[in-house]
């Protein structure tokens, strides 16, 4: 049994990623609960989802912008002390959160400032961790080390926001708010403890002095070295592909309330806590997934074929996506019937978790080869790249199902998208068949 259970040899190796980790994995729950409870509090002042929804905006452009940006300063400086000072300035923003709360302030500008820089320190972390792991556990243990991050980051998404919504109503914002400030003091003391990291030196620039100034000359390097490099773009290929065509969260509120029975009109009222249930059921579906994936990681970890893993698991996701179609349309003709029938709604439950643990194992490989056929010099710029693309892609996602399902439907929409995800991923290693053949004994960028 222990061989299908996650692989915890880098947390018995090495202390330093040992404390990292259990640093990350409490203050990842804590991140959950400030980022639900601001949206929650946004909504409480405005009572307006326009609103909520621009928080994302606030999110996501300095996340791209300091992801880019953030991993060139990575290749230059001493990691340790980028990872110290985003962290500190992440923690900063919270305790400021924090604040805003206790004293009611009660502005909506203030929290978008303080969410906007909160993601922009985050985009500099983030790259910044990813380009130390390595050095931490060493190429052999990176799928080990990258599947219990990916269970810390599942677990996240689980239990954060439903200890938010039940933190909020008992507590309130405040508390909920420090409870993240205190957690976090943990991944600063892991991040302190490591020892100086310093990027290693470009070969070509052997001698050379390091520039403590870093221009978008070194980001730009980054993208050139991508462009040369045909199985490090596969793995951001595939993973747009993936999210583009078959990313289901934005048709998630109208399935739930469709297989309960309840007719989708346009309207925000009707629903029902029942719709909503039903919702809070499916989007909890991918994140169980991903756990589940980590939990029983030791089953593929070992795999050296990483290539026809990231495929394989693509083709899983996309299968699994059309099949959560199908379930939806044959739910939506019981309830037409007036028989809803919560079998198809636990069906469909099934059909995510299947999705979220393949992207979860697709995300793993994928990242492992990022982090071990790039050379150190370049490694914290292509992990900017990767936490862009892995923010963006579903946000892209979402943009295109919704517009889509907003003309065929659901249950279509969801169908189309898992064959033509199968169908992209498929051409795309055609293309590029070196990517199948990618070995980890042997990493090729």
């Amino acid at each position: 049994m222990p061989r299908f259970l996650a692989d915890i040899t880098p947390l018995k190796v090495s202390r330093d990623y040992r404390r990292l980790w259990v640093g990350n994995s409490l203050s990842a729950v804590g991140t959950q609960l400030t980022l639900v409870a601001v949206s929650l509090e946004i909504f409480a002042l405005t009572g307006s989802s326009a609103y909520v929804g621009l928080l994302g905006a606030f999110a996501l452009v300095p996340l791209v912008i300091a992801g880019l940006y953030g991993g060139a300063v990575a290749d230059h400086l001493d990691r340790r002390k980028v990872a110290l000072a985003s962290s500190f300035v992440l923690w900063l923003t919270t305790v400021a959160i924090c604040a805003h709360a206790w004293m009611q302030i009660e502005n909506i500008w203030v929290l978008y400032g303080l969410i906007a820089l909160h993601s922009g320190a985050s985009g500099i972390n983030q790259p910044t961790r990813g380009a130390i792991i390595p050095a931490l556990v060493g190429p052999t243990l990176l799928p080990a080390a990258n599947a219990l991050n990916m269970l810390t980051f599942s677990v996240a998404m689980m239990a954060g926001p439903l200890a938010a919504g039940v933190l909020v109503a008992s507590i309130g914002y405040a508390w909920t708010y420090s409870i993240d400030a205190v957690t976090f003091l943990f991944t600063l003391y892991a991040v302190w403890k490591l020892p100086s990291m310093p990027p290693e030196q470009d070969p070509a620039r052997a001698g050379e002095r390091r520039s403590r100034m870093v221009g978008l000359s070194s980001v730009w390097e980054g993208f050139r070295f991508l462009g040369t490099r045909k199985n490090l773009r596969m793995t951001f290929i595939v993973d747009i592909i993936a999210m583009a065509t078959a990313f289901p969260r934005a048709v998630l509120p109208a399935v739930g309330a469709l297989l309960i029975g309840v007719q989708v009109t346009g309207s925000t009222s009707g629903a029902g806590d029942g719709a909503e249930a039903a919702t809070g059921m499916l989007l909890a579906g991918i994140a169980g997934g991903a756990f589940i994936a980590g939990l029983f990681s030791g089953t593929f970890t070992r795999i050296t074929a990483q290539g026809r893993a990231v495929y394989w698991s693509i083709v899983v996701w996309g299968l699994a996506i059309a099949g959560f179609g199908v379930v939806v349309w044959l739910g939506v003709r019981q309830a037409e019937l007036g028989a809803p029938s919560a079998l198809f709604l636990w069906v469909a439950a099934l059909m995510l978790v299947i999705a979220g643990a393949a992207d979860s194992v697709s995300g793993i490989f994928r990242n492992t080869i990022l982090q071990t056929a790039t050379p150190d010099h370049l490694r914290g710029r292509l992990q900017g790249v990767f936490i862009v693309v892995v923010a963006g892609g579903p946000r892209i996602g979402e943009m295109l199902t919704g517009a889509v399902a907003g003309g065929v439907g659901e249950s279509i929409t969801m169908i189309s998208g898992g064959i033509l995800c199968v169908i992209g991923v498929s051409i795309a290693v055609a293309v590029a068949p070196g990517f199948l053949r990618y070995d980890s004994r042997h990493p090729v960028a």
